[in-house]
């Protein structure tokens, strides 16, 4: 077949335009891949929890002591209003006739106030195990006497020196400041004396009371006394280490001659002293010892408050015995069939110059 010229270049163009209407496809770059995922966040710890307050036990201590001694507060003076009131015109009168009565002998007049209403109901009990009126005339007492009581708590012996005394004699007693600190317990001990003496002005208005500093104690009386007594008071002096300074008191408010009585539970001969105060009992050795050191001399001593019972090994020391029974119901039938404590009386002189 004879092909023209004009024939192929139509065959030609017609090539051409086919293969520019079908491109070759073109190459693309392939998506990027897709993002990493975040690490997941670690969960957040939980809150810690507040530290519980530091206690401090000296302050929780203190608390407490605070606490019991404004209970103690509030007992006493409602048994101080309970005593007061018993008081009553009936018992007035019979305070102005054991005052007036003139007995023959100090032991005479112990023996009718003994007897008589005005003492502290539930006193009288005690009188079988502390036998007063052996224990003062052993000591010499005199209805002339001057006599400083050193330490007279709630006032058993006071009760019964105040109307012997109030005619010829004289009677001092010590006690702590009834308006000291509140919260110091010696105020609470000098508030219950002086609520003690206030209920009956005939009986106790004659008596001279001395405040001392527990710290630094002076009598302020020196010698003019016949007569000083301490009476379950010695085993606290060496517990606060002030036995030397009482003692030495003593020996300057005595006359020369004079009497420095001692009444003490009596620890067993080989106690410690500074241990066996804590429990309220001192050796009676060393009680003699130390009282002599001091310038006295030992005049006599008496069983008369001895009690061969006491094991001197309780619980709660002494306390543990009647009439405070700190153990309470525990075991009290034991404890009051042992009675109160086994104590030395001991009668110490002042020498003449």
């Amino acid at each position: 077949m004879h092909i023209t010229s004009r024939t192929l270049l139509f065959v030609l163009t017609g090539a051409l335009a086919a293969c520019a209407s079908n491109p070759p496809p073109v190459e693309t770059a392939p998506p990027p891949p897709p993002p990493a995922p975040a690490p997941a966040a670690e969960p957040a710890p939980p809150p810690e929890a507040a530290a519980p307050p530091q206690v401090d036990p000296a302050e929780e201590k203190k608390k407490a002591e605070l606490a019991k001694l404004a209970e103690d507060m509030k007992a006493m003076e409602a048994k101080a209003d309970q005593e007061a009131a018993r008081f009553d015109d009936a018992l007035k009168a019979e305070v102005k006739a054991l005052l007036a009565a003139n007995h023959p002998s100090a032991g005479a007049a112990l023996r009718a106030a003994l007897k008589s209403k005005h003492r502290v109901p539930g006193n009288a009990e005690r009188d079988a195990a502390r036998h007063p009126v052996e224990t003062l005339e052993f000591f010499g007492l005199k209805p002339t006497s001057t006599v400083v009581e050193l330490g007279a708590g709630e006032g058993w012996y006071t009760e019964l020196l105040a109307p012997v005394l109030a005619k010829k004699g004289k009677l001092i007693v010590t006690s702590f400041d009834p308006n000291g600190p509140a919260d110091s317990r010696n105020t609470l001990y000098g508030k219950r004396l002086k609520r003690t003496l206030d209920k009956s002005p005939d009986l106790f208005g004659k008596v001279d009371v001395v405040v001392i500093d527990r710290d630094n104690p002076k009598i302020g009386i020196d010698g003019k006394a016949d007569l000083v007594l301490a009476i379950r008071e010695a085993h606290g002096w060496h517990r606060n280490g002030k036995f030397d300074v009482y003692v030495a008191e003593a020996f300057k408010a005595l006359k020369p001659g004079g009497v420095f009585g001692i009444v003490q539970h009596r620890a067993k001969p080989d106690a410690n002293p500074d241990e066996s105060a804590k429990q309220g009992y001192l050796p009676e050795a060393w009680v003699i010892q130390k009282v002599e050191s001091a310038g006295f001399k030992l005049g006599s001593k008496s069983e008369v408050n001895a009690n061969p019972k006491d094991t001197k090994d309780y619980p709660e020391g002494v306390w543990t015995l009647p009439p405070n029974f700190r153990l309470g119901d525990k075991d009290r039938a034991r404890y009051a069939a042992i009675g109160e404590s086994d104590r030395m009386t001991l009668k110490f002189v002042k020498p003449a110059r």
